[in-house]
């Protein structure tokens, strides 16, 4: 007997859909509730691009004396550096007043958008820096890096 075929999966353009939230305080990043998300500001229709947000294994040789052949076991949980480019303001009045270098908070992104049912990923971060490379013929940006803080959460279901 062959094995049971993995159910299909919707596909999906992230464009349109994918939602991005500063939440500065998310009591439990497990679970945040449907007030912590909506006292965050929805940074999506700013983001002119984004980097890294993944997340990794490390892995150790595990050798054995019997063997020449050398296993592996998953190590240490790492996230990548990450970064968020939004478009500026030249008053300064854009995500800048929101997040702050040093600022502590919550990078939630929610892949099928923001809705009940579906997945999110919470990220506890600090602002790190936040540059802003001026150039000539381009739609002027800062770019917020994050220093991921804590192991994020993955695959929370979005509150009703």
């Amino acid at each position: 007997m062959a094995a049971t075929p993995i159910a299909p999966v919707q596909r999906y353009y992230p464009k349109g859909t994918l939602k991005w939230y500063w939440v500065p305080t998310i009591a439990n990043k497990n679970a945040p509730t449907r007030s912590e998300l909506n006292a965050g500001v929805d940074l999506t229709g700013e983001v002119a691009a984004y980097d890294g947000w993944g997340v990794t294994s490390n892995f150790l040789d595990a050798p054995d004396v019997n063997s020449r052949f050398t296993s592996k076991v998953p190590a240490d949980i790492e996230a990548e550096d990450s970064s968020l480019t939004m478009y500026a303001d030249p008053s300064g009045n854009d995500a800048r007043t929101v997040m702050p270098r040093d600022e502590d908070g919550n990078i939630v992104r929610m892949g099928g958008g923001d809705i009940p049912g579906r997945k999110m990923d919470v990220f506890p971060v600090t602002v790190g820096s936040i540059s802003k490379p001026f150039e000539m013929d381009a739609v002027p940006v800062c770019v917020f890096q994050f220093a991921i803080t804590d192991e994020p959460a993955e695959d929370i279901t979005i509150p009703a």
